[in-house]
């Protein structure tokens, strides 16, 4: 019977990120200005660094690891692979779950696998500050521990509603050095005119990333830095996946299913990228499925339109093709914090529209039980982001149960849920309420980029 826990040494920790971009099923479109012709990728270098820019648009497929990353890694790095025998047990299923858990790192989640990366490389070409937006505060913790490791000041745009439901995520940002301000905020001009249009803005991720973004292009010595969507941010989190791949492999087991939530993108692509790639290799035992998973508050890969937008809501970024409800999405202040996001990672949203992976959403009440269910049996409190994923494993353990089926479920569990605790009060007290936003409000959202962009309706099937 495999073990229980499965954790490699530190000097098996891989020493490459790998890249999926060569392995997709066709390449991906490149990101365009407002006038529709392609973006430069020295474009970029105004808010990243010079190595980011590279790695955003490299076909290199596997892309090493500097030693400096490595040795910061080693803090927490490699994370274990578990077998949810308990679970198991609880749902009375033959299937065999496993769930790779990124909790352990100093901030709680996945992020500083790339936070880490990100602040090495900025600090490398003598950048002073960084800064950066964050939903729920896992990113925005993941960056200020980054930020403290490598002596970088940053500054971190909160969107409002989860600046004021998760004090903590706060005050563990404060205490790695950071300043949090709460976004829509009075410091940049662009949350000014927000502010003056609705006082009372909950704020959303394309808000605090125009904030982010316009704090690092009119300050020196400063850059920006994302947790998600882009190339290289889910370039850094394929250490994830890497690692389960050995792991399963001392177990001698291949997952039929790869299980992750969604919100931009990186934590499930992390996961399941390195899987993907066995399987396109034409290596895996088995015809693996992969399967995201998102809120029916957010519903960008079922409900949205696979077109070209903005990442944030004052169109300071390139036109991105991907999966979108639209750029001025203002989400519901549901407690999945960390996947309300307009858009989706563009490898994920080809991979999703060719048919390669697949996607489901479910409310924030039935993911919350799902949580509970797992708390009950295994122990740990998962952020309500990572219970969504858990909520699909449920599913899949249970169709296994009905058809007898011993299918092997492997999903990330991509953070803790110890400072989430007040979603879970609200769970529990019964005020937690389900939420769908409607597609009425994605068809209005798209309408208006396209009378935007008149040319962009055009490409709509291309």
């Amino acid at each position: 019977m495999p073990s229980y826990k499965v954790v490699i040494g530190e000097n098996e920790l891989p020493r490459t990120w790998y890249n999926v971009l060569p392995d997709l099923p066709e390449p991906l479109p490149p990101p365009l200005k407002p006038d529709g012709t392609p973006a430069k990728p020295e474009d970029l270098e105004a808010i990243f660094p010079k190595e980011i820019v590279r790695q955003e648009v490299s076909l290199e497929r596997f892309v090493p690891i500097p030693e400096e990353v490595l040795e910061a890694y080693r803090l927490w790095r490699p994370t274990p692979l578990v077998r949810a025998y308990r679970l198991e047990r609880a749902l009375k299923t033959p299937a065999e779950i496993y769930y790779k858990y990124e909790g352990v790192s100093p901030p709680g989640s996945h992020k500083p696998n790339t936070a880490v990366a990100q602040a090495y490389y900025n600090v490398k070409e003598g950048v002073e500050r960084l800064t950066t937006e964050t939903g729920a505060g896992q990113w925005g913790s993941a960056l200020a521990f980054a930020t403290n490791l490598f002596g970088l000041k940053c500054t971190i745009y909160m969107v409002r509603v989860s600046y004021e439901q998760k004090p903590y995520r706060r005050v563990l940002m404060q205490l790695w050095g950071a300043e949090v301000v709460p976004s829509p905020s009075t410091r940049t001009s662009f949350g000014r005119k927000v502010l003056e249009q609705d006082p009372d803005n909950p704020g959303s991720l394309g808000i605090a990333i125009s904030e982010a973004i316009e704090d690092a292009v009119t300050h020196p010595n400063t850059k920006y830095s994302l947790g998600s969507v882009l190339n290289h941010v889910l370039l850094h989190q394929t250490i994830v996946g890497q690692e389960a791949l050995k792991q399963m492999e001392l177990i001698d087991r291949f997952p039929d299913y790869v299980i992750g939530c969604i919100g931009g993108g990186s934590n499930y692509a992390g996961l399941a990228y390195p899987f993907y790639y066995v399987k396109k290799m034409g290596k895996a035992p088995v015809d693996t499925r992969f399967v995201a998973v998102e809120p029916t508050a957010a519903p960008s890969t079922t409900k949205g339109v696979y077109t070209y937008d903005h990442g944030d809501t004052a169109r300071l970024t390139p036109l991105l093709k991907m999966y979108s409800l639209g750029h001025d999405f203002v989400p519901p202040p549901i407690h999945a914090g960390g996947l309300r996001y307009h858009g989706k990672a563009p490898s994920l949203s080809l991979l999703i529209h060719k048919g390669e992976f697949g996607s489901v959403a479910y409310d924030q009440v039935e993911v919350f039980k799902a949580a509970e269910v797992f708390t009950r049996a295994e122990g740990f409190v998962p952020a309500p982001e990572s219970a969504h994923a858990i909520k699909a494993v449920i599913d899949l353990a249970l169709e296994a149960k009905r058809k007898g089926e011993r299918k092997v479920i492997l999903f990330n569990l991509s953070g803790h849920g110890l400072l989430d605790l007040k979603a879970y009060d609200e769970y529990l007290s019964g005020t937690l309420k389900p939420y769908e936003y409607p597609k009425e409000e994605v068809e209005k959202s798209i309408e208006k980029l396209f009378e935007l962009y008149p040319w962009l309706k055009n490409m709509q099937g291309s």
